[in-house]
């Protein structure tokens, strides 16, 4: 346990001679809130809709995850295409991480799908802020001057805003199949922070943070049956920074457009039961619980996730014709 522990405690301090490069925030009901990972996807659906998820990751493990996100998006006919928003919050130990991208998405109409397909091309840009507190003290003091604080290296805090910038394919045919390409953190940056010498007996730090570039891929089918009373759907999430690289596979089944019940496996890392319901006003609530396969399940009580959304479509409002009658024209 102790070596689990320090090997957290390393791992969310942050605070090594060298650069370490982020992963973006893990989620299970990844389904739901597509705008955090493809811009594209923006107003797609044809509604106008709102998305919230808060994740507590490895229930009870001191300094564990712990993530909060907000998603909107609709269309916007007079750009020929549709908006969205993205605002995230993402603590880990020491580090806190904050971004928040507005996108727009330009659609393409009619391709396949017997004309109801449509192709999304996205672009995303906002900002991304860093922050590392140099004062936070590890699960466990082992006196190893490889996990720095402040009572062993004075370490500073970090504090830090950099532009974020993304791009995105999305393609679609509505309430049938979905798949997205898409990068996020185009500018890369290197957040770099203070310097020290260290004192007799301790290291010296070169603080600095790596805002790694991320690669999605995103998928989803959804078989009918019985008239569409009950549906299918296995969903697909593939992300990577360029040094480790994570896959969800789902699989979801709902019940006329109700109930739905389903699961997701992250290879190597857990299983996540989920179960949701969504009423004819367009307002849904989900919930997943990640059963933790790797060697820390011995110290944590497993991750839950509750995701709120509501969605609505605005009434057309009516075409209104007219015409002339020749006869009030005549004497």
């Amino acid at each position: 346990m102790r070596k689990t522990l320090t090997k957290l405690a390393v791992a969310v301090t942050g605070l090594f001679s060298a650069a370490y490069a982020q992963q973006d925030p893990q989620f299970t009901q990844f389904m739901h809130v597509k705008q955090a990972y493809n811009g594209a996807q923006a107003g797609t659906n044809g509604a106008m809709c709102f998305n919230g998820m808060f994740r507590q990751q490895w229930v009870s493990f001191p300094g564990a995850p712990r993530t909060g996100l907000f998603t909107f998006d609709m269309p916007v006919a007079v750009i020929h295409g549709g908006v969205g928003l993205f605002i995230a919050n993402d603590k880990l130990g020491n580090d806190n991480t904050t971004m928040a991208r507005a996108s727009y998405s330009f659609h393409i109409y009619g391709l396949g799908g017997n004309g109801t397909g449509k192709l999304a091309i996205g672009l995303d840009a906002g900002i991304l802020q860093k922050r590392i507190s140099g004062n936070w003290t590890p699960p466990q003091t082992l006196n190893d001057p490889s996990i720095p604080n402040n009572t062993t290296t004075g370490a500073p805090n970090l504090n830090k805003l950099s532009p974020d910038f993304g791009f995105s394919l999305y393609y679609t045919i509505p309430n049938k199949m979905y798949v997205g390409l898409s990068t996020t953190h185009i500018a890369g940056q290197d957040l770099k922070g203070a310097t020290g010498t260290g004192t007799p007996g301790t290291p010296g730090y070169k603080l600095s943070f790596d805002i790694a570039r991320h690669y999605y891929a995103i998928a989803g089918y959804t078989f009918s049956f019985d008239g569409g009373t009950h549906k299918v759907t296995p969903n697909i999430k593939v992300k990577s920074d360029g040094a480790a690289t994570i896959l969800d596979v789902n699989a979801t089944y709902m019940w006329n457009n109700m109930v739905w019940a389903g699961a997701t496996y992250r290879v190597q890392d857990a299983i996540a039961p989920m179960l949701g319901m969504m009423t004819k006003f367009g307002l849904k609530v989900g919930y997943s619980y990640d059963l933790t396969l790797s060697k820390i399940n011995g110290y944590s009580s497993g991750t839950h996730e509750i995701m709120l959304g509501y969605c609505f479509k605005s009434a057309k409002p009516p075409k209104v014709s007219s015409h002339t009658n020749v006869r009030f024209l005549e004497d």
